[in-house]
């Protein structure tokens, strides 16, 4: 008898899951002097190699590639190997052969790996995989700890309640002499992670949900982000997760999603990033169905064009938080969450004090290198996205219905550098009212107040997106009405709160139309997605004839 087969003796009791408390990091305190330390530490050391990992093994295959960090990109933070055709397929045979230890597995010991982790991550390894964000990705200390530290933690402890609370789930009735039994199986085939830049958190998140679940996944992380994302693998590593379960396939996006797409084991699709290459992956699936053992469950998050709209409702006290909300919701991170805020609508009345406000407070913001602590913004992530925002900001500067009144200058002679921009329009369909920017760029349209119901139709029939967006109003009335008129408008609403800052636990996160699937990180309903459920019924109590009474004569 195999010393993995495990008698099951016990219901065992998860422990008290919660969120990651979020430290503050004040001058002086003990979290900011070790972060301080850290990020030091990372500065001052030789450029970090990243292999691509098959069942345990580091593979240097020679063909690099490099991350930059973005405050300075003559400094390489991390060289990494790239994986092709041929170590994708060894990753997918690997994973196959690990799936059936991984999924037979107690649920109790696959869920301690993933809580191991967690206290790892927010305990050892916290300051080292917040300065690989800050460094790798560009985020200040806020924008890190609360992504790197405070949301992968939650993500790790709240799968692992959603999971037991969706395991408790069994039939209600069972008939005289039969018992009735649901499981809840992994999908047979392996899962496809594709993560993106943006969030240390989701990188975590996209392959370690579906593994939970029992599931074996092929990891491929962002060009980005593949510093960051390659600590938190080793984190698992280190928290128990067994050789082969979770491949980590840093490289060329098309050639290594293309073949794994193509493989028949392919089960599912686990995808953040861009509505284009979503689109496009869906496409190839698509066209490769009759291949395939299962239908693949295809999971994404992808674009958004966010909105503010305040109500003529509101007071100076409400209008001046609505400019602060926008303020954070807009540049915070640089404008490159999925959730920023790129268009805000003002009614005509509020508008001046509105102005007055928001131009006040963005005169405030300071931008510079994440290593000087007292910068709200950074650079954004790299040179393709300095254009293409710059881009869209030359375009409101030679538009005669725009007029930038903060913000506008670009600069990458040193870091990627974007100033928060503020534009204010008469073209309600201008191009940065419609078009996803991905940085630190809103625009600001005035409608009359008497156009506020309109105005929401508007909001909703101005972009394919339907991610995120918030309602600022005073009254409950309007409050009502706004939330009634924009209820297909975003997967998470904001009511009197900015459109950003999604907790796991708290607001569950994802949106329909053509800002993905919306089957909610953070949330029971994103795993159901890689189960494949078994009803089993058995008979206690044999019969003795096949014949039913209505039979009878």
């Amino acid at each position: 008898m195999s010393a993995l087969a495990t008698p099951s003796l016990a219901h065992f009791k998860l422990p008290a899951i919660d969120n990651e408390p979020m430290l503050n990091y004040a001058p002086g305190s003990s979290e900011r002097t070790k972060l301080e330390a850290a990020v030091k530490e990372m500065m001052a050391q030789e450029t970090a190699e990243v292999p691509v990992v098959v069942n345990g093994e580091r593979i240097f295959t020679g063909k690099t590639n490099v991350q930059l960090n973005p405050s300075d990109h003559k400094v390489v933070v991390a060289k990494y190997h790239e994986a092709d055709t041929a170590l994708t397929q060894k990753a997918i045979d690997g994973a196959l052969a690990a799936k059936a230890k991984w999924e037979n597995l107690p649920f109790n010991d696959r869920v301690a790996v993933f809580l191991k982790a967690a206290d790892l991550l927010a305990t050892k390894y916290r300051y080292k995989m917040m300065a690989a964000t800050m460094l790798g990705q560009g985020k200040n200390i806020w924008q890190a700890e609360i992504d790197a530290a405070a949301e992968l933690c939650d993500f790790l402890r709240f799968n692992c309640k959603y999971a037991e609370e969706i395991y408790s789930q069994q039939p209600p009735k069972n008939a005289p002499g039969a018992w009735n039994r649901t499981e809840f199986r992994a999908l047979e085939g392996f899962v496809l992670a594709v993560s993106p830049f943006n969030f240390t958190a989701i990188g975590g998140n996209l392959p370690a949900a579906p593994a939970l679940m029992g599931n074996v996944v092929l990891w491929k992380p962002s060009p980005g982000a593949v510093y960051s994302n390659y600590l938190f693998y080793q984190i698992l590593e280190e928290a128990g997760l067994p050789d082969g379960v979770i491949q980590f396939v840093p490289g060329p996006a098309e050639e290594i999603c293309g073949h794994a797409i193509a493989s028949p084991e392919f089960a599912s699709l686990h995808f953040t990033g861009s509505t284009h290459v979503f689109r496009k992956l869906w496409k190839d699936i698509g066209n490769n169905i009759d291949n395939y053992k299962s239908y693949p469950r295809v999971v994404g998050e992808t674009g958004g064009k966010n909105f503010h709209i305040l109500h003529p409702s509101l007071d100076s006290a409400g209008v001046q938080h609505a400019a602060l909300q926008t303020i954070r919701g807009a540049f915070e991170y640089q404008g490159q969450k999925c959730s920023a805020c790129s268009r805000c609508y003002v009614p005509a009345s509020l508008f001046a004090e509105f102005k007055k406000t928001i131009v006040e407070e963005h005169a405030k913001i300071t931008q510079g290198p994440v290593h000087e602590f007292q910068h709200f913004s950074g650079p954004v992530i790299n040179k393709f996205a300095f254009d293409k925002i710059k881009g869209f900001i030359d375009h409101a500067a030679t538009e005669d219905s725009c007029e930038i009144i903060a913000g506008g200058k670009c600069d990458d002679s040193v870091g990627y550098y974007v100033q928060p921009t503020i534009i204010v329009t008469k073209d309600k369909f201008t191009k940065t009212m419609v078009d996803e920017i991905f940085g630190p760029v809103v625009t600001i349209y005035v409608y009359e107040d008497a156009d506020f119901e309109q105005t929401c139709k508007l909001v909703g029939e101005t972009t394919q997106y339907g991610l995120t967006g918030a309602l600022f109003a005073r009254d409950r009335e309007s409050v009502v009405a706004g939330s009634n008129l924009l209820r297909n408008c975003a997967g998470n609403f904001y009511i009197n709160d900015k459109c950003t800052g999604a907790v796991v636990g708290q607001q569950p996160f994802g949106g329909g139309r053509a800002s993905g699937t919306n089957d909610k990180a953070g949330s029971w309903s994103l795993l159901v997605r890689f189960i494949s459920t078994r009803t089993i019924k058995e008979n206690f109590v044999p019969i003795e004839a096949f014949s039913y009474p209505s039979n009878l004569v």
